[in-house]
């Protein structure tokens, strides 16, 4: 992941983890966190089943997806669940980074990111088609976040494709990162599968050469992650070409205040379950 695909992952996922976001759904009628993670982040495809989202997630087991669908369209909307999650970015936006999303590179940075997502094709990208249709805010802190949710959202739809090329099921991906060091020790219990789904991935990735006998990765294993993360690069470039290199670049420099604001505000811990580095120091 280059350094711009982790400035856009830094200045959307912090509603995962944020305190706000408790309150704001529990206001749209939702408890507990993973009510509030998927419905929210699902919500910009309707009420799809949890077969749908599962197939859309693909690296949690579809148990725990269906253990939170129908429920939550019983409890709330997809409408009030994408005002609350709106609500989470504004709320945390305003504690983390403060005067600074007034600014005018916040501004410009929102001008830049919503330009690429209406230069960039939706084909083959559900998640980001889904996302990049919702109306757009009006203040750019909110406009900036709306783009930057559905560009990650595109590099998402294409590393689903990529591990799917490498022919890594959700579970595999999950072992293989951990082996990596990228996630926490509790990965398993985050994306729901037990702990006999757990081995067998294991089992299967030993099989192809990819672990070895203690669990730890293969050079294989460690080249087979480094393909997919180009695969995926590859895969996600047509926002950043839409830009151009100038412009893909201000972009990034107009990132880096802000996600150095969240980042360093506790916004997102490290290592997380997304498997996403850290920033550079410079960040």
């Amino acid at each position: 992941m280059d350094e711009t695909w982790r400035l856009i992952e830094c200045c959307h996922a912090f509603v995962y983890f944020v305190p706000e976001t408790r309150d704001a759904y529990a206001e749209a009628g939702l408890t507990g966190f993973w009510r509030g993670y998927f419905a929210s982040r699902a919500a910009a495809l309707g009420t799809a089943p949890a077969e749908v989202v599962a197939a859309a997630f693909h690296n949690f087991a579809p148990r725990m997806v269906a253990r939170a669908f129908p429920d939550v369209w019983h409890r709330s909307s997809p409408e009030a669940v994408l005002a609350a999650r709106t609500a989470v970015a504004d709320r945390a936006l305003r504690r983390l980074a403060g005067d600074l999303i007034d600014g005018p590179a916040v501004a410009e940075a929102a001008a830049l990111a919503g330009r690429a997502v209406e230069a960039t094709p939706v084909a083959g990208r559900v998640l980001f088609a889904a996302h990049a249709a919702l109306p757009r805010p009006d203040e750019p802190h909110l406009a900036l976040w709306h783009a930057v949710t559905a560009l990650r959202e595109f590099r998402g739809d294409g590393h689903v494709a990529a591990l799917l090329t490498a022919g890594l099921d959700g579970c595999e991906a999950n072992v293989l990162a951990g082996a990596l060091g990228l996630t926490p020790p509790a990965q398993r219990d985050h994306r729901g599968w037990t702990e006999e789904e757990w081995a067998a991935a294991a089992g299967r990735l030993r099989a192809r050469g990819l672990l070895g006998d203690d669990g730890a990765p293969t050079p294989e294993g460690r080249a087979e992650r480094e393909t997919i993360e180009d695969v995926t690069d590859r895969l996600a470039r047509p926002p950043l070409d839409a830009l151009g290199p100038d412009g893909a670049a201000l972009l990034t420099g107009l990132l880096r205040p802000l996600a150095r604001a969240i980042v360093d505000g506790g916004g997102i811990p490290f290592p997380n379950a997304m498997a996403m580095p850290r920033p550079a120091a410079s960040v």
